[in-house]
């Protein structure tokens, strides 16, 4: 905004290489990248070109801002997804390039750029021309098809039956509903599909980019298949109409039923031929139907208004008369489809024209002229009573009826309900009724061919788009296009097939209410979709077309959801059944694709809302959760402590991992989606571990959704590298009020060594963690450690699947004497708590001494970390305590009691799946080489893993009500 653009052309710049820099005293340098092998670089040149790379620079486009030299206007093809073939595309400066230095006087630099270029396409002929696909306008793509589908096989072959069922004003009140339905629907689709480029697809592609995959997948499938029921739908009416001729002729094939078997078979074939020829055969086809139509109508019209014959009154037609208007105004239901929801059920196929060109603006116009032809047709179709037996002038038998009056006694066919004409018992009304026979048969053919057509094109068309979407398996094969259209063969095969089994059924008054059913899905969801992205106020929620709202979307979605129920209740379940499998199977899969839905917009919407009230809610000690921080690294490299920290927090808590490195975090991201680990991943540029995690700790999370835990692996190798950090960090997330765990397994959590050697390791990596799954959680309780957290964890594991069956043991360290009031007191602590603990044990003898070689392999660990001040006179000592405060001394060297306490673990833990130990906690003068032999004593070697958790301590459970 503000910019001015000249129209004056800069001297020297008529013949500029387009993306290439141009250095003159009057325009600025332009830029382009180019590729060097790994990297990308933007080479700047002076306008001293050669003609042979110069172009007009006022194409492309750029003038420099009050900032940069290098900066761009912005340019339509900075946000394209491809260009044309051969070119290469421009690109906008990155901020790495307009931070760097350029020397722009000397003409030189490179910076990184980014470069997006196609290459020629391998379908160039010779002469480097490319096969361009078929494109239509407006009225060969939008208008015609719309008018084909609306004027089809209901208009001509059942709305007078339904006038004759419903009467004028029911049938009026049917067509409006329809008319109203497919408005809103019709107002939905301008608004969605002005909201950025539609591809192919029609609804399916709209409620999919808009609602995402697991909504849009299901009405793909749905939607194809009602567009093939449709296909089958018009063919059967072209050959019941084949048949009625030939049974006037007396010519008939086998029976009433089959004959519209054969008839239609072989007539979806040979549209079948056409389609398989291109969409250039078809549209030309399609524009000789249109003609025909056209012209038959307008013999229809002629016909009402030429007075009727004697021989039309014969059969009912008397003209345009107010008493048969009259006579006709309210219903007269017969037979079993005598309901008014039955007969919109038949009649609404007639208006799923509209989607014929949802995909091209401008089509709404069109729609509402042919809803209000159909009204008016509607209208004149009622100048005939149910009749068909002459009436001599001097009769003397008893009449009964309008038709008295008017010279004719109909009495005894309807009294025997043998009628044969008449708009109940005839669906060839409008061929007696116009001017010239032969011209109805003529629109019919051309109606019903040219819907079916239509169908049998656009279902493909819509199921190609979503097998190459690859949402659902083994449907790909579907997706290969060929030719210069990319015509779906494949699929136009798969159509005719569904298509022909529909054929068999050979009746319209079934089939019709099945499509109703599946159209009216298909708007719901359309006019949700509508709904759904105007309420999530998105940035992204632009549509050019502004004459819509929200409510009227929500409208059209409930209405049509409503009408799926009382048409055919029994086919609106099976459709939203196979919506909610295929939904289910979306949802479940989790497919790789991010079309930027109105639901992704939902979801944060409602994470920012809920996160900004649970702000305002005070913390509560029935609500905690064990919110985990966890130092993770790469979660590639230590798949073990993922997957065991997310198998407690998964649906339950909060799970971050933390990165100390600054990585890919997309990578990340997908590889725990890819694991199924619902979590979190930060990273956080440090010099160390405990700067890293000091920051994290303080900068995670949002609001009261804050990690509690801090929860780490074991450092492996303490003992050959400094210790104190690890210290450190263990030291300042209790300082920040969290609880902390360490886990630890035999082999390490580190799997660099194995990802070098042997590729990307699969989840067997972990699967320690899930074996003996009927063996026991050993808890350990340490005197005077005991933490909520050591029992809460088991708990939550022994709620995942893979640990439903495992057991808990509780180890609590006590006396001989008091052993059995010690137990009862925790059994009945963790009753109250409604903890299951399989059993509670007591362990009486902490206190003997340890073995010799266990105490001698802890003294060997310590040895490189001793002061040894037996050695040393006092002053020395002194100096050397006060100098090497990491150094452990003689009087700290008394840990006999971690050494016992590891004999007691492995003793209890031979077939144990998960040992977990209560965290000791390091006192400010602790060594930190004494604090780490520590952890590494209590978790030596025990084959399964060992988590050592402590909390903050502040109560994690309770047992009170509130």
């Amino acid at each position: 905004m503000g910019h001015r653009f000249s129209k004056r052309k800069l001297e020297g710049t008529e013949n500029l290489s387009p993306g290439r820099f141009s250095v003159s005293e009057e325009a600025p340098p332009h830029y382009s990248s180019y590729s060097t092998g790994s990297e990308m670089a933007v080479s700047m040149e002076t306008p001293t070109q050669r003609p042979s790379e110069v172009v007009n620079s006022r194409q492309d486009n750029r003038r420099p801002s009050i900032y940069s030299t290098m900066d761009a206007m912005p340019h339509l093809e900075f946000y394209a997804n491809a260009t044309a073939t051969g070119r290469i595309r421009r690109c906008r400066p990155s901020l790495e390039t307009l931070r760097k230095t350029v020397d722009v006087d000397s003409g030189r630099g490179s910076v990184s750029a980014l470069q997006e270029s196609e290459i020629e396409s391998e379908e160039n002929g010779p002469g480097g021309k490319t096969a361009q696909p078929v494109r239509f306008g407006w009225i060969t793509g939008v208008m015609i098809r719309c008018m084909l589908n609306i004027w089809g096989v209901i208009l001509f072959l059942r709305l007078s039956w339904i006038t004759s069922q419903a009467g004028i004003l029911l049938t009026w009140l049917i067509i409006l509903m329809s008319v109203l339905v497919t408005s809103i629907t019709a107002l939905s689709v301008s608004a969605i599909s002005t909201n950025g480029r539609v591809s192919s697809g029609g609804a399916y592609f709209m409620i999919s980019r808009t609602l995402g995959p697991e909504l849009g997948g299901p009405i793909g499938v749905v939607f194809s298949f009602a567009n093939a029921l449709a296909c089958a739908l018009n063919t059967v009416g072209f050959a019941e109409t084949v048949r009625d001729l030939l049974i006037e002729y007396d010519s008939q094939i086998v029976d009433s039923v089959n004959d519209v078997r054969i008839i239609g078979s072989i007539t979806v074939t040979v549209l079948l031929l056409i389609s398989l020829a291109g969409m250039e055969w078809e549209s030309k086809t399609q524009i000789l139907f249109f003609l025909v139509l056209m012209v038959s109508f307008v013999n229809y019209f002629v016909g009402t208004l030429i007075p009727a014959t004697p021989q039309k009154q014969s059969i009912g037609v008397f003209g345009y008369r107010s008493e048969i208007f009259l006579e006709n105004l309210f219903p007269d239901w017969r037979g079993a489809d005598g309901d008014f929801f039955r007969m919109f059920a038949i009649f609404f196929p007639s208006a799923i024209g509209i989607l014929a060109g949802a995909n091209i603006s401008g089509d709404l116009k069109v729609t509402s002229i042919c809803k209000h032809a159909k009204n008016k047709e509607a209208t004149n179709l009622l100048n005939f009573l149910i009749m068909n037996d002459s009436l001599p002038l001097n009769f003397s038998e008893p009449c009964e009826g309008l038709s008295c009056g008017l010279g004719w006694n109909f009495t005894e066919c309807q009294q025997s309900g043998t009628c044969t004409f008449g708009l109940a018992n005839n669906f060839q009304v409008l061929i007696q009724v116009s001017g010239f026979g032969p011209l109805i048969y003529a629109g019919i053919f051309a109606a019903t061919l040219s819907s079916a057509l239509a169908f049998l094109v656009s279902a493909p068309k819509v199921f190609q788009c979503l097998c190459k979407d690859n949402i659902y398996p083994f449907i790909g094969f579907f997706a290969k296009g060929y030719g210069k259209n990319n015509e779906p063969l494949r699929a136009y095969l798969l159509c005719y097939i569904i298509a022909m089994c529909f054929i068999l059924i050979a009746e319209l008054n079934v089939i019709a209410p099945l499509i109703s059913n599946f159209f009216l899905c298909s708007y719901a969801l359309i006019n949700f979709s509508c709904f759904h992205a105007s309420i999530t106020n998105s940035p992204g929620w632009r549509p050019s077309f502004r004459y819509f709202s929200p409510w009227t979307g929500l409208f059209g979605a409930v209405i049509s959801v409503v009408l799926m129920f009382l048409l055919t209740w029994w086919a609106a379940l099976i459709a939203f059944g196979l919506i909610i499998f295929l939904f289910g199977y979306v949802v479940y899969k989790k497919p790789g694709v991010n079309w930027g839905s109105s639901v992704q917009a939902s979801t944060y919407n409602m994470a920012l809302s809920y996160s900004v009230s649970l702000a305002g809610v005070e913390d509560h000690v029935k609500n905690y959760r064990p919110q985990c921080l966890v130092l993770t690294g790469p979660p590639t490299l230590r798949p073990a402590l993922v997957d065991f920290v997310g198998s407690f927090t998964k649906n339950v808590s909060l799970m971050i991992c933390g990165d100390i490195l600054m990585r890919n975090s997309n990578d990340m991201i997908k590889w725990l989606n890819q694991r199924k680990v619902r979590s979190f991943y930060t990273s956080f540029k440090a010099s160390d571990l405990r700067e890293g995690a000091r920051h994290l700790l303080q900068a995670s999370g949002l609001g009261k959704l804050k990690p509690n835990i801090l929860v780490m692996g074991f450092k492996m190798n303490w003992h050959e590298s400094s210790s104190k950090v690890y210290l450190f960090g263990l030291s300042d997330a209790f300082d920040s009020n969290h609880g902390v765990c360490v886990l630890r397994m035999m082999d390490g959590l580190d799997i660099r060594d194995e990802l070098e050697t042997e590729g990307m390791l699969c989840s067997s990596v972990c699967v320690c963690l899930i074996q003996s799954l009927n063996n026991f959680s050993n808890a350990f309780l340490l005197p005077l450690f005991v933490s909520g957290l050591t029992l809460l964890v088991p708990y939550l594991l022994t709620r995942r699947k893979c640990w439903r069956r495992s057991k808990v043991r509780v180890f609590i360290i006590g006396e001989q004497q008091t052993m059995e009031n010690d137990r009862k007191e925790m059994m009945t602590l963790l009753q109250r708590f409604r903890l299951d603990v399989h059993d509670v044990i007591v362990v009486t003898d902490s206190e003997r001494p340890p073995l010799a070689k266990n105490m001698r392999r802890f003294e060997e660990t310590l040895a490189p970390f001793r002061l040894n001040e037996g050695q040393l006179d006092e002053r020395t000592a002194q100096q050397q305590r006060t100098e090497f405060t990491w150094k452990v001394t003689d009087k700290e060297m008394d840990s006999e009691k971690k050494v016992r306490l590891n004999e007691l673990i492995r003793r209890n833990s031979k077939y144990a799946a998960l040992v977990l130990v209560s965290l000791p906690v390091a006192q400010a003068d602790c060594p930190s080489s004494l604090y780490m032999s520590w952890l590494d004593t209590l978790s030596y070697g025990i084959h399964c893993p060992v988590l050592l958790i402590r909390g903050n301590q502040q109560n994690v459970m309770t047992f009170y009500c509130q």
